[in-house]
């Protein structure tokens, strides 16, 4: 049996998509394969189907030109959107709100003025039509209606059951989710912690409303919010034990929880959409197993406080796609790949802790309440605000990559060019770049031995932060940086670490 596609990728959903995207802009040949027929649901749609884009996610879109095709943000207006009245609150930690004339960005010197906002809301119907359209341009085959059912792998390639039908690819990767049918039959243990509540979002005829307050209120029974008139999310301490049960959500069974956790008598006359969640914190032990790899939802869950997830997997995606594409092409330097999880599984066990702190403070007994109370304190200072909104927002996530440079490591800075582009554009094709703020020959040099791996920019910079040049990555992470004399040692060492053997 010969390989039909380079990479099958399980799962259409947005990290999927992505995913897709990046490795057919790397050259491969991809399938991606979706369990649902329609790819449109309840969950997916306003109000629900909101969803926070912070620095990684936002970026990523926007070094590949998607960020503009979405509407939602324009139409939103975020709080920090040029132009746009924004209010105090910019984010909350466990419920603390973040106050955001409290956030010192001198703080991020690397964060130049005119880049992207931090955060920003995005409609997941939407991010994944987006999407959807850019994998079709590419020419990645999606099926949707396919569901995989198992797959065996050897030394070539991995063979996959799908629909009723055998296929063949040298690489799988499972972007389908929590239950992760590609994680289970490869046998990654997913590993990590307990629910401690049922969460609940829905949309409902509320009878007496004026009982509820809007926003956010903890009680001593839990947690209730409510966005606007009938639309509420829930928090019930109960081990998870509703969701874990698969009940399913009646209007009786919810009037009694938002009840009990308001302290009113509160009613509910219809109910027009329900659905539960929990904080369950589990992770992929391994994002790889041979040919087998795992990205999103399926290589970590947690509660979805902070809205970090969507944004999680989007990094993977940008992370995994350029090493798997050069990977497939042969053009990969020894060990590329295993960089994946090098890099992306202590990301995620941080938003794993990230999420399990604010479910601690959230608990409705006495020792939380008393942390919730110093916490909101060190909240209410500049230095705690500005260090809890570098974690929201993922502006100080730095792998660590060596280097003698304190860039090295973080996403590039926006760099605006006195020729009217930018990095971001720059990046668009998904190469590499050389940026050469001097006219330096031996960079030239350099650059010029990766012709299809790396562009050479010999540029100004209206704002170039005292470097003199930077090595930046397919996905935007900076590899090398100097502010003198390049040591051309250390960029040829960096080079080959990331793009391979320079062509002769």
């Amino acid at each position: 049996m010969h390989l039909h596609h380079d990479v099958i990728v399980a799962g259409a959903g947005p990290v999927g998509l992505f995913l897709a995207c990046e490795l057919a802009l790397g050259g491969c040949a991809v399938l991606l394969l979706e369990q649902a027929a329609d790819p449109h649901s309840p969950s997916k749609q306003l109000p629900f189907g909101l969803r926070g884009l912070t620095a990684p996610g936002i970026e990523a879109l926007a070094r590949r030109g998607l960020l503009d095709q979405l509407e939602t943000p324009k139409r939103l207006k975020h709080p920090f959107a040029a132009g746009a009245a924004a209010p105090r609150q910019a984010g909350h930690f466990a419920g603390i709100p973040l106050d955001r004339d409290r956030i010192d960005t001198a703080q991020w010197p690397y964060r130049l003025p005119g880049a992207a906002p931090a955060s920003l809301i995005a409609e997941m119907a939407e991010l994944e039509t987006v999407l959807a359209r850019r994998a079709q341009e590419l020419g990645v085959a999606i099926r949707r209606g396919c569901a995989i059912a198992g797959f065996t792998q050897d030394k070539d390639g991995v063979t996959v059951d799908a629909g009723g039908t055998s296929l063949r690819c040298a690489w799988l990767v499972g972007c389908d989710g929590a239950r992760s049918a590609v994680r289970k039959a490869g046998g990654i243990e997913f590993a990590g912690t307990e629910p401690q509540f049922t969460g609940y979002s829905a949309s409902v005829e509320l009878v007496d409303a004026d009982l509820l307050q809007p926003g956010r209120t903890q009680t001593p029974h839990g947690m209730y919010f409510q966005s606007q008139p009938g639309v509420l999310a829930l928090q019930d301490f109960d081990g998870g034990g509703f969701h874990d049960a698969g009940q399913p959500v009646t209007r009786a069974h919810l009037q009694a929880v938002l009840r009990r956790i308001s302290g009113t008598a509160v009613g509910i006359a219809a109910v027009h959409h329900a659905s539960t969640w929990t904080d369950r914190a589990r992770q992929a032990v391994r994002y790889r197993n041979g040919r087998v790899l795992l990205a999103g939802d399926a290589a970590h869950i947690h509660s979805p406080l902070g809205g970090q997830g969507l944004n999680l997997g989007l990094g993977d995606a940008m992370n995994l796609g350029w090493k798997l594409a050069a990977t497939v092409r042969g053009d990969a330097p020894a060990g590329l790949l295993d960089t994946y999880h090098a890099e992306r599984h202590p990301v995620g066990a941080r938003v794993l802790d990230w999420s399990r702190a604010q479910v601690a403070l959230m608990r409705p007994d006495p020792h939380a309440r008393a942390l919730y109370a110093i916490v909101r304190e060190l909240v209410d200072t500049d230095d705690g605000a500005t260090w809890i909104a570098g974690r929201l927002w993922g502006l100080t996530t730095q792998y660590a990559l060596g280097g003698s440079h304190p860039l090295v490591g973080r996403s590039v800075p926006a760099f605006a060019f006195d020729d009217g582009t930018t990095v971001d554009a720059a990046l668009r094709d998904g190469h590499g770049l050389l940026l050469d703020f001097e006219g330096d020959a031996g960079l030239a040099a350099v650059g010029d031995g990766y012709p299809e791996r790396m562009r050479y920019l010999p540029v100004r910079a209206q704002a170039r932060l005292g470097l003199a040049a930077v090595l930046v990555r397919p996905d935007g992470i900076v590899a090398w940086a100097s502010e003198g004399a390049a040591d051309l040692g250390a960029l040829r060492a960096a080079a080959a670490d990331w793009f391979g053997t320079q062509r002769r």
